[in-house]
């Protein structure tokens, strides 16, 4: 096995940079966590909540993947409390939007504003990654493995991470904060580490924080600033890194990011989920696949759960994207598809032709082969991990835990006989993943990081996802859609209550069980990178041919990605076997699409849209409380289908989910099969829109307004009418 060529000289780069990194951040007014600027705000901070005032604490991603501003209350009695995470995306337009940013730290100043607190009396801001560390760790990379890593200079080697743009980004933060908000000085801006903030929200945000024994906490991503595989210990409301593999080079999430965008054909950040609904289509076997046992070898699994990428076979550390491979791994998977030719036809990863192409089922394989080694990866961690530690309770975050089918099999692999086979105990590995286990969620983190180290208690754990920018008034709604030329709309009424509300839910069930494609759009977005039912559209679970006409009608994507079910608790059973695993807070891991679940006999045959290839599902459990326009929906898909069940897709065409009533328009208009746009303001009016055009596929909303009126006239079993649709009458 082959490591980096010069680890001696490696080390002493990255020991001379960082302190040369940490004046110069600290100049221009950004300090590590560890320094005594930021042992003094902890201090101050802890004094306050122990004097039992409330703070507050403010974490931003000033430049990187995913940049954005959250907020957090901090309190002796409540604990650490999430207020909001907005994400620069939803308002650019930009997916993993990396600069700094500006409308998320402007609707920042707003929520300050409404709270009464100016922004000098916030107790702390903290940024999402320590960025003296991470130039220090990227000296470190670059100079271990000279003279190929000269390559790295070269433009086009490192696009995902662009290492004079973000240091740039960074060092302007304070000063930009400054004049933004309009203060005579800069703000401090404390450094935590990037993994500890992925660990800090994580932990704090879960089912586990309160209870009793120790919590096993994986963070495994591209890289955080020290390195790629950090794991941490949490009990009492605390968390203590255990371990970190301080390398770049060795990281699970660069491996699964190169061969998916290399063999799928997209650039990364978009290849990834890509890849793994490939999966489902290959040999998932480790006894037949053809390639699983040639590729694992670009891993050496070590002693105490460590892993070690072997550069004789992978040459990303020193290459980037220019030259990824040696010859080794061009042996064992075919050469890379180079940046030029990503998103071209002929290059992408097609499933459609898998029935007929040698060469297609060949990239499944692989596809199925690029799972398995890190499926292999991630068991020998966790399993270290649990038999130092005893523990049957582990939270997972950085960007590999958004991997569904891996969190699933983890969870079989580590399951009662397993506990008792090893351990001697009569128990099961429990799991929690977070809906922002990426770099949306280290914004949040780094708040919840200086809470933690503030002796801060943590609060409750997190329901849902619904933090992203504010609920859109009827103020802002009606405006949008009075302006449009293109939009037509009826006003539905108000839908305070629960009678009303059931009434726009069966309207919105009649019209998906006559397979059409509503579009739905309430409340405050989600964080993080799925739909759940605030920016959803909505279609037939029940109609086999629901996938197709989603991908060519509305959102123009291809057939390997699956379309996931969301579900009530009451039926969730019925048609998916749980993971006993997963089961704590009633089930909390499975909110948030971050796991898979096997099918049931009867999905296959009554929900078959939501079922992918292999049989599997990544479900979505809505309750009640936490939503309850989409629970009533729901519960009125099983009046009308016999299943308490709906597809579930993210409200967008090509970019971020929407954020405002003018992007939730704009969508309806860029997809060809989106029958109409349901929108409840924030008083709970509700508005149902359409695209007023004759093209096809779209006809002025003439089939929509028919199932309204069918709907109206219908006698509603178990439903009294309600004024809310009675009413119902065009606003233009």
């Amino acid at each position: 096995m082959a490591g980096p060529r010069n680890p001696v000289l490696g080390r002493l780069a990255g020991q001379l940079w960082k302190p040369l990194a940490a004046r110069r951040y600290a100049k221009s007014g950004m300090f590590s966590v560890n320094s005594a600027t930021g042992a003094k705000v902890c201090d101050g901070l802890r004094q306050r909540v122990r004097s039992g005032e409330t703070c507050y604490v403010v974490g931003l991603g000033v430049s990187g993947h995913n940049a954005g501003a959250s907020l957090v209350q901090v309190s002796q009695s409540g604990g650490v409390r999430l207020l909001s995470n907005d994400e620069e995306e939803r308002f650019t337009a930009v997916k993993h939007y990396q600069d700094y940013p500006e409308q998320s730290i402007n609707e920042l100043h707003r929520r300050l504003n409404s709270l009464g607190v100016h922004p000098t009396q916030v107790a702390a801001w903290a940024t999402s990654w320590d960025y003296g560390t991470l130039e220090a760790t990227l000296a470190r990379v670059f100079a271990e493995n000279l003279p190929a890593s000269t390559t790295l200079l070269r433009p086009g080697a490192t696009n995902y991470w662009d290492v004079v743009v973000r240091s740039r980004e960074a060092l302007s933060a304070p000063a930009r904060l400054r004049q933004q908000l309009g203060l005579d000085a800069d703000i401090p801006l404390l450094m935590p580490e990037h993994h500890e903030n992925h660990a800090s929200f994580a932990y704090a945000a879960s089912p586990f924080a309160k209870n009793a024994g120790p919590t096993m906490i994986t963070v495994l991503d591209g890289s955080g600033d020290r390195g790629s595989i950090s794991l941490y210990h949490g009990e009492n409301g605390r968390i203590s890194q255990v371990y970190c593999n301080e390398s770049m080079s060795d990281s699970l999430g660069l491996f699964y990011a190169y061969i998916s965008s290399t063999q799928g054909g997209w650039t990364m950040l978009s290849s990834e989920g890509r890849y793994m609904g490939a999966v489902a289509w290959g040999d998932q076997d480790r006894l037949t696949n053809p390639y699983y046992r040639r590729l694992r070898e670009i891993f050496h699994f070590g002693p105490e759960g460590r892993v070690h990428l072997n550069q004789k076979i992978a040459n990303w550390p020193s290459g980037g994207e220019l030259k990824p491979y040696t010859s080794a791994l061009e042996a064992i998977v075919g050469p890379p598809i180079t940046r030029e030719r990503m998103w071209n036809p002929d290059a992408v990863l097609d499933v459609d032709s898998i029935q007929h192409s040698e060469i297609t089922r060949d990239r499944v394989d692989v596809a199925a082969a690029t799972q398995l080694v890190f499926e292999d990866c991630l068991f020998h961690i966790v399993d270290h991990m649990i038999r130092t530690t005893g523990s049957d309770q582990l939270v997972m975050s950085g960007g590999t835990a958004l991997n569904g089918l891996a969190n699933m099999k983890l969870l079989d692999r580590f399951d009662r006989q397993w506990y008792k086979r090893n351990l001697g105990r009569d128990t099961f590995l429990k799991l929690w993943v977070p809906p922002t286990t990426g770099d949306a969620g280290v914004v949040i983190g780094a708040a919840y990081s200086i809470a933690l180290r503030s002796e801060v208690p943590c609060g409750p754990s997190l329901q849902h996802a619904a933090w992203c920018g504010v609920p859109a008034g009827s103020d802002a709604i009606q405006p949008a859609l009075e302006k449009d030329p293109e939009i037509d709309f009826w006003r539905l009424g108000n839908m305070e209550k629960d009678s009303d509300r059931r009434a726009v839910a069966d309207l919105m069930a009649y019209i998906v069980s006559q397979d059409g494609i509503l579009g739905l759009y309430q409340g405050s977005a989600e964080t993080g990178p799925r739909a759940l039912g605030q920016r959803s559209i909505l279609a037939n679970p029940c109609n086999s041919e629901t996938k197709r006409i989603l991908n060519e009608r509305v959102k123009f994507r291809e057939t390997i990605r699956p379309l996931a079910p969301m579900v009530t608790r009451e039926h969730a059973d019925q048609f998916f076997k749980l993971s006993e695993g997963a089961s704590a807070d009633d089930y909390n891991a499975y909110h948030y699409m971050v796991l898979m679940a096997q099918a049931r006999p009867l999905a296959f045959k009554k929900i078959p849209a939501v079922v992918h290839e292999d049989g599997t599902c990544r479900i979505q459990i809505v309750k009640p409380e936490t939503n309850p326009l989409v629970h009533a929906y729901l519960q009125a898909m099983g009046r009308r289908l016999g299943a308490e069940v709906s597809v579930n897709t993210s409200l967008n065409v090509g970019g971020p989910i929407c954020q405002t009533p003018d992007q939730a328009l704009a969508t309806i208009k860029r997809a060809k099969g989106l029958a109409g746009l349901i929108l409840v303001s924030d008083q709970g009016d509700v508005f149902l829109a359409w695209h007023a055009i004759h093209t096809p596929f779209k006809d002025n909303g003439r089939q929509l307004r028919e199932w309204v009126a069918e709907h109206t006239a219908q006698s509603w079993e178990k439903l009294p009418k309600s004024k809310v649709l009675e009413n119902a009458k065009p606003a233009k």
